[in-house]
């Protein structure tokens, strides 16, 4: 029997309806052999539950921590309270303002409680899969060289296709 990896990074999101777009924050970690662990918890409905993971996510050997949230956008700031592991936000798009709201409140978090925030929906799922593996590749090389291929392959694409009147 093989061991599973230890997950180094930890996903959780507020609601199931999240996964759709989280999805791509999972296929990129794992695409960069990233083991992770994913949730979905609550800052208002199990706040006792989202605390506790977040306080005890260092010991289970999660070093970087994305929460993805919609709305008010509170996860992940009461993750960031709870531990000091960098915390990601990634705003969901929302049925009222596009995700516009839980950027805005991402981003504006008071000082010492930090979050770093990408862009809204699917392309910052990604991004933050991206920025959890650069912080992860200071002190991982196996993550560094998989993040350097990663940008090379993308890069390749780009160079391989040149001419836009040719897409197809």
């Amino acid at each position: 029997m093989t061991a599973t990896p230890l997950p180094r990074v930890g996903i959780v999101m507020g609601s199931q309806s999240d996964w759709p777009t989280m999805q791509a924050t999972a296929d990129t970690l794992t695409g960069l052999g990233i083991p992770f662990e994913a949730r979905v918890l609550s800052a208002h409905r199990t706040p006792d539950e989202t605390a506790q993971w977040a306080a005890t996510a260092r010991e289970r050997g999660i070093r970087v921590l994305i929460a993805a949230a919609g709305g008010a956008a509170a996860l992940p700031g009461a993750i960031a309270a709870k531990t000091t592991l960098p915390v990601i936000g990634v705003p969901m798009e929302g049925w009222a303002l596009k995700g516009l709201d839980a950027l805005l409140s991402m981003v504006q978090m008071p000082p010492g409680i930090p979050v770093g925030t990408v862009s809204i929906g699917k392309p910052g799922a990604t991004n933050a899969a991206l920025y959890a593996a650069a912080i992860l590749a200071v002190s991982d090389e196996a993550v560094a060289q998989a993040l350097d291929a990663y940008r090379a392959k993308r890069a390749q694409q780009i160079l391989d296709n040149p001419d836009p009147s040719k897409a197809g």
